[in-house]
This record gives structure tokens, sequence and C-alpha cells, in this order.
């Protein structure tokens, strides 16, 4: 297990350990972040001179203790906020100099994201809740819904389509989740604490299909959990 707070030393090493690869095959890079927080009187310092690197198709686990600052760092990584210091490159994209509108839509190119609770629309059917990023993006409708319902059937809800949230299980509603996700075909997903709401072994079937999607489509993952045995199936771990 790798420690965020001394990363600068490590991507040294994974530089070595890498020569193949190179600066195009960087999705996703963190420099320098500074994150902190005013409470009450008091500032609290989160995140302090966070770098990372995440390559194409790579899987990168974060863990560490409630409050370490995980799910803090996601955002950051996604342009949900934005750091005190330092610098989100997103395919090269600096982040903290994109206004609101190109962030939002770079964001909804390369990006999908998911979390502990699925956030589908209640009054929405399953493939049409995982075919709102394509409308979002002017899709034609039948097309969107096409590519939702191949999607859906890749994630095993293929009798599930016209069903809405309160009619799936849990587990079912994470892997709706992961579908929309990726129904745009995004460079990387992001992902905080995904299966932290479901029992163990649902957890370990979604975590593995997570794993088995992204791999196949060759997209890169990072994925927030306090879930060290499931850590340790990416790539790389770190912990803060």
């Amino acid at each position: 297990m790798e420690n965020l707070q001394t990363i600068k030393n490590m991507e040294n090493q994974n530089q070595n350990q890498n020569q193949n690869q190179n600066q195009n095959q960087i999705v996703l890079q963190a420099k320098n972040l500074c994150k902190s927080f005013v409470i009450g009187k008091e500032q609290v310092k989160v995140l302090q001179n966070i770098s990372l690197q995440l390559f194409s198709g790579e899987s990168l686990a974060i863990t560490g203790a409630s409050g370490s600052g995980k799910s803090t760092l996601l955002h950051l990584l996604g342009g949900l906020d934005k750091a005190d210091s330092g610098e989100v490159l997103l395919i090269n994209k600096n982040l903290q100099t994109l206004n609101d509108t190109d962030l939002s839509l770079w964001r909804n190119q390369n990006l999908g994201f998911i979390y502990q609770f699925h956030h589908l629309l209640p009054e929405l059917s399953a493939e049409e809740n995982v075919a709102m990023p394509l409308l979002i993006r002017r899709i034609q409708k039948s097309e969107a819904l096409k590519k939702s319902r191949e999607i859906l059937a890749a994630v095993g809800l293929a009798k599930r389509l016209k069903h809405r949230p309160s009619e799936l299980s849990g587990g079912e509603r994470q892997r709706a989740a992961i579908a929309r996700a990726m129904v745009n075909e995004p460079k990387c997903i992001l992902a905080d604490e995904p299966t932290g709401n479901l029992d163990s072994k649902t957890a370990n079937i979604i975590f593995d299909l997570l794993l088995q999607q992204t791999q196949q489509r060759k997209m890169s993952l990072i994925i927030v959990t306090h879930d060290e045995r499931l850590a340790t199936k990416t790539d790389r771990q770190f912990c803060l």
C-alpha cells in the first residue's frame, strides 16, 4: 500500500518501471494538489501536495480512514471542486483553467461518475436513466436508447430495461449506475465507494463487474473504497 503524501518518490519509481509508457498515455494527472476547509474558526488541511498519474486502461484504488480526504481528492480529480493550489489535467487539459461551460462539456465527454448511492432518477426506467448522459450531449433519443440497451445488457440488466429504480435490487441499481457512467465511452471512470451500500457478496460481484467492464472497454478507473481486500484487485493501490 502506497502513501499519497509521499507520492512524488513513488511516481519516480513508477516511471522507471514503466519506461515504455509515454505522456500520450496519461489520462488523468494531479500535480501538488492542496485543499483545506474552514470548520468553525479552524482551518483544516485535508490534502497537502498530492500528485499522481493515471495511465490509459489502468485501475487504481484509493483507501484510507474516514475523514482522510478520499472523496475530496476524487472530487478534485473530477473537476467537481477546485483545489486551493495545484493542477488537475484531464487528457492534457488543466481543469482549473476551464470556465463552467467548458468544464461541464469536457467532463461529460471524458469522465464517468459512480457513487455509493446510485442517484438514478426515480421517475425514469433503467434504459432512460442510462441514456441521460447521451441526451445531455444532444444525441438523438432513438440512438441514445439503443446504446443504453446495449450497455445494460453488458452489465446483466437486459431483462430490466423498463424497470424503475424502485423495482430494482440494490445490486441492480448499481449495475445501472455503472452502465450510465460508461454509456458515453469516457476515458476514465471515477467511483466513490460504489459498493459501500451493498452486502459483502453483492459488493464483490459489483466490484468485479466494474473492473471487467472498464478493462474490456479500455477505460481507466479510479475507485475510492474503505475495503482494502477489494482494493487489492486493482492495478495499483494508494492510501491516504
